[in-house]
């Protein structure tokens, strides 16, 4: 199948924002399920609430769109009661790690099988621009008017950190690399996490001195460094800056395994 295979285009335009990096995103999970000629009825993708919680509407595949937060739990159930699905989660820094952070780090830590697509802009979007867990310090926001105080979330090392079995970071306009992470990600048996770091010109950049979106790109791409040349810096040099690239990648038993062997203790088998 052809990537254009898995879009609704009829529901075009989307409904994000111009200079937002969310179309980059979903055109690169389009490509990864073409990728993998997945079927359509067996592809689910779960969404939670916020900005890109409205990726699934873009999507041919199934769909299940859940609450604020809790879009991982469901991904969790649906995973369980049917292991033969592609089970794929989009979910955003404030929908996944701040109102959801409890279901982040569980599905990391039972390393259920599924995928979660994170895109981090940096702050709520969609509901007008207040900081979420991983709003650098210092930003701007509707909730910090005179600067940000609480340091963010490194989503891929709480990832790493909780369990996951798989994590990728990379910016939302790197579409080729995306796409490889993505199907790298759903090939890998266990919990996946890829990070996509988009810009918000709309709320985050124009609150921050970036009201042009490249300008916000450009700043993200400073605030990155290639996963293979971090050893090859100082500590002064690497700065806050992190690492873009497959940053985990490793074998084990996905938690689906384990609980059908559970189904099978209980039923005497």
């Amino acid at each position: 199948m052809n990537y254009m295979d898995y879009l609704r285009t009829d529901q075009f335009p989307t409904m994000w924002c111009a200079g937002c990096g969310y179309g980059h995103v979903l055109k690169a999970i389009a490509m990864a399920f073409a990728e993998q000629n997945l079927p359509l009825d067996k592809t689910v993708v779960v969404s939670g609430i916020g900005c890109w919680g409205h990726a699934d509407r873009y999507l041919r595949t199934n769909a299940f769109h859940g609450t604020h937060g809790r879009a991982l739990a469901f991904a969790t159930g649906i995973k369980l009661a049917n292991p033969e699905l592609h089970v794929l989660a989009v979910i955003g820094d404030g929908d996944g790690v701040t109102i959801g952070g409890n279901h982040f780090i569980h599905a990391c830590r039972r390393n259920v099988d599924i995928t979660a697509v994170l895109c981090n802009n940096l702050n709520y979007g969609m509901t007008g621009g207040q900081y979420s867990g991983t709003t650098p310090e210092d930003s701007i926001t509707t909730t910090s008017p005179y600067g940000h105080i609480e340091p963010p979330f490194d989503i891929c090392r709480l990832a790493i950190a909780a369990g996951a079995h798989f994590v990728a970071r990379s910016l939302s306009e790197n579409v080729n690399q995306l796409t490889d992470m993505i199907t790298a990600g759903m090939r890998r048996k266990g919990f996946s996490l890829v990070e996509a770091v988009s810009a918000c010109p709309t709320h985050y950049g124009r609150r921050n001195k970036m009201p042009r979106p490249y300008q916000q790109m450009q700043w993200l791409k400073a605030q990155t460094v290639p996963a293979s040349a971090m050893e090859k810096l100082t500590p002064e040099q690497l700065g806050n800056r992190q690492p873009v690239g497959v940053l985990l990648d490793k074998a084990g038993v996905d938690y689906s395994a384990r609980y059908r062997g559970v189904i099978d203790k209980a039923q005497g088998r």
